[in-house]
């Protein structure tokens, strides 16, 4: 134990096995040995102990994590209460007393602050570069699908024709944000918490502006008591992972969808669907609709952190303890996610006809008709009127829009003529768009050529 000088009995065999968070903050070991390193260093360079103590200890942990790489570093979670006193003791058993000295200046409370904010911005790369991937991914498909017109939706019932170029594209907008929301939690973590103690800082000489310098932050905290009670830092990485995850399942949902019968307008390669134990003709989203599940996973996990934090004073309080297994298990989910769904979207097939032929038979190029009006110096509210009595029409009469002629518009209104007709085309429709953000090919080439170079 790190803390047994003024108890008498040890901790109860219940209390330890209950109160040891061994099982999973073992996964913050390379983070672990990094900040002990380093403090070492710290430790010799204000003359606290010497080169040579420095020297050792820091052999000493290297030689840990090898033996960890290696699979012969035994964790016991009935021995041991967090991967702190654990690594303490490994070293102990290498290099004896002179792995006491390693503790001069620094608590447990400051040290896991320090390591969980270096795995945080760790995982935020990882996390930034498969959403690198997924993107690319993305783009990949959105190139072989400018020209291919579907139906985009409002109030889940048609609105106007986009390209599933142009649809695919909002999903990489979603994801450019949440790489930079990342980069917002990486430049948060950015401050380092060593120096600062159990609370109140040191009355010994650290030196926390090297230790911060030799691990990577720019600077120190600058608050001892709000630093080792800070995890505002894993809130906002959590909430990042909430969005992101969110989108996913947004895609998902869509992807449900589209493999349906009624929809058949992609196709999933078999490496990423599931077939049934009863029904041969079955194939299954099945790892869309797991992301789509996985999604509430993760925004239980910063509900609990969130509540968790939520009633503590200051400083730091044993329940922080708690702030680990949602933080990893909503990292792991979510990483897991983006593989599988750049697998899912990198080997999709879709059938780039499926729509053509019904919009020309739906009513999805009102707007664009309405428009036309306006061009003509119809009031739109008016041209709004004068096309909805068009629709209602068009339905009593149980015709589409290239089945009517110049002369049935001029039944409705004496302003149209031959060219209204060329509006009403769904092959022209994406064409005809004129603001930068729409699905007029053109435009959406420029944005795909344009995202290729920064992804």
């Amino acid at each position: 134990m790190l803390w047994g000088g003024r108890f008498e009995d040890s901790l109860d065999k219940a209390a330890m096995s209950f109160s040891s968070s061994l099982s999973f903050d073992k996964l913050l070991i390379k983070e672990e040995i990094t900040v002990s390193k380093a403090h070492a260093k710290m430790l010799a360079k204000v003359s606290i102990i010497s080169e040579k103590e420095s020297q050792k200890i820091i052999e000493g942990l290297d030689v840990i994590l090898i033996k960890w790489k290696e699979g012969n570093l035994e964790l016991d979670e009935n021995k041991f209460e967090d991967i702190h006193s654990a690594i303490e003791a490994f070293l102990f058993d290498l290099i004896g007393d002179t792995a006491g000295k390693l503790h001069s200046g620094r608590s447990r409370n400051d040290q896991i602050a320090t390591i969980e904010r270096l795995w945080v911005i760790k995982s935020c790369k990882k996390l930034q570069g498969l959403i690198k991937d997924f993107i690319t991914a993305l783009l990949e498909q959105a190139e072989q699908q400018t020209e291919t017109i579907i139906p985009g939706y409002t109030h889940q019932q048609r609105a106007q024709p986009v390209s599933f170029a142009f649809h695919l594209l909002a999903y990489v907008e979603m994801l450019k944000r949440d790489s930079e929301r990342f980069k917002n939690v990486i430049k948060e973590c950015d401050e380092c918490p060593m120096g600062s103690a159990a609370l109140a800082g040191s009355t010994l000489s650290l030196d926390r502006e090297f230790i911060a310098k030799e691990l990577g932050f720019s600077k120190p905290t600058e608050n001892a008591l709000d630093t080792v009670s800070n995890r505002d830092f894993l809130l906002d990485f959590l909430n990042a992972m909430n969005l992101t995850i969110m989108h996913l399942s947004r895609l998902s949902e869509e992807l449900i969808l589209w493999t349906s019968t009624e929809f058949n307008f992609v196709k999933l390669s078999d490496k990423f669907t599931t077939g049934s134990s009863l029904m041969p003709q079955k194939k299954n989203p099945d790892m869309a609709e797991l992301i789509r599940g996985k999604s509430g996973r993760v925004f239980g996990s910063y509900t609990s952190l969130l509540t968790m934090m939520k009633g503590l004073p200051l400083s730091y309080n044993r329940d922080m303890q708690e702030d680990k297994e949602p933080v990893f298990d909503a990292f792991f989910t979510v990483m897991n996610s983006l593989r599988i769904m750049v697998g899912m979207i990198a080997t999709m097939k879709v059938n780039s006809s499926k729509f053509t032929n019904e919009l020309r038979n739906d009513f999805s190029l009102a707007t664009d008709l309405a428009d036309w009006l306006v061009l003509k110096g119809v009031p739109f509210r008016k041209a709004h009127s004068i096309i909805g009595k068009l629709l209602k029409k068009m339905e009593d009469d149980k015709i589409s829009f290239k089945e009517i002629s110049t002369e049935y518009l001029k039944e409705i209104n004496s302003v149209f003529d031959e060219t209204a007709l060329k509006v009403v085309q769904a092959e022209t429709q994406l064409k005809n768009k004129r603001t930068f953000g729409s699905p007029n090919p053109e435009f959406v080439k420029k944005q795909i050529d344009s995202l290729k170079l920064q992804f």
